[in-house]
């Protein structure tokens, strides 16, 4: 499996100007001080106060206070990591330490080996309920790729975790999903998918809804379609009304209607619930398409769940159906959307 370097490049030029835009509050000598004073608590496995050194800190510096960190040799250095992710733990509130998971976060995922280390900061900032800041995604999808270009396995990479004490979770796989569907790279975030429950990481809701929704996004409707019953049929979940919209406007959009009915009989012969907004966004595009009995089929679907049609679109079905002589569909329309009225 070869995925190619300039793909990289690309993209990393492309945020380049961002990552670099944040101005810098402090002098050099300020910023030495700083990433003396976090080395001190370090040495002193004063961890617990390494969050106070970053409290007058601006969130974008050029440099990295753990940037010392790359003296160290290499299983001391994962040594010191982990103990203070764990140190962070108990600290309240829990977002207290978001600065220094941000700089610990970015410093192992542009260290030479930055995994599995970055992985396991990157659990521990989420499950303290921070939110990495925006440009780690760049970071974490270049070395991710860089590792892959190695020929090694999605389920091997994540199970690396296990050497240094983490257990890969599905939060942590998720991110690196909407990450990787971020930058584009959305073949290999399909892998990722694909791979991640060989590393114990059955994929959720959120797994797929973040990569049908990118698929959907670049109108790549048949990679999406796969997906969606995949989701539904090999492992029993239910799609969000959301990742289910932007599916069905993307084979509108591809003028893929009769796609769009299949899937939207599909959903409710497997029990799954589809709401208002998917009913009519199908409809207009059966109308679009003057597949007026189709529509007729659709909103006759759409009535029976509770669901009455906007009057222009219930106007546009019967005219329709008249124009193309359908007048028994079209008298049997009007008397059903006459009875929902009353």
């Amino acid at each position: 499996m070869v995925i190619g370097a300039t793909v990289q490049h690309k993209f990393l030029l492309h945020f380049r100007p961002f990552l670099s835009r944040c101005p810098s509050a402090r002098s050099v000598s300020s910023l030495q001080k700083l990433e003396h004073a976090v080395r001190e608590e370090v040495e002193a496995k004063n961890y617990v106060k390494i969050p106070d050194l970053f409290i007058s800190l601006e969130s974008c510096q050029n440099s990295n206070p753990f940037s010392f960190f790359s003296s160290f040799p290499h299983n001391l250095r994962v040594q010191i990591i982990d103990e203070i992710l764990q140190s962070f733990i108990p600290i309240r509130p829990r977002s207290k330490p978001q600065l220094a998971y941000s700089y610990l976060l970015s410093y192992t995922l542009q260290s030479s080996h930055p995994f599995p280390l970055a992985l396991a900061v990157l659990q521990r900032t989420l499950r303290s309920g921070c939110l990495p800041v925006s440009q780690t995604r760049v970071l974490l999808s270049s070395a991710w790729l860089e590792r892959r270009c190695l020929s090694q396995s999605v389920a091997d990479i994540l199970l690396q975790m296990q050497t240094i004490g983490y257990t890969p979770d599905c939060g942590t796989c998720n991110y690196l999903l909407s990450s990787l569907c971020a930058v584009d790279q959305l073949v290999e975030a399909v892998k990722v998918l694909r791979g991640m429950g060989g590393a114990g990481c059955i994929p959720d809701s959120n797994s797929y809804g973040t990569v049908i929704g990118a698929m959907s996004r670049v109108r790549k409707t048949t990679e999406a379609h796969d997906l969606m019953k995949q989701m539904v049929v090999q492992y029993g979940l239910t799609p969000g009304q959301g990742t289910l919209v932007k599916l069905l406007a993307a084979l509108r959009a591809n003028r893929e209607i009769w796609n769009a009915v299949e899937m939207i009989e599909f959903m409710e012969k497997e029990g799954n619930s589809v709401g208002f907004e998917s009913y009519e966004l199908v409809i207009e595009g059966c109308l679009e398409k003057c597949e007026y009995v189709l529509a007729a089929k659709v909103a006759t679907g759409m009535t029976e769940r509770g669901f009455v049609p906007y009057i222009r679109v219930r106007q546009k079905i019967i005219e329709g159906l008249a124009s193309i002589k359908e007048w028994k569909i079209a008298c049997a329309m009007r008397h059903r959307f006459a009875a929902l009225k009353s």
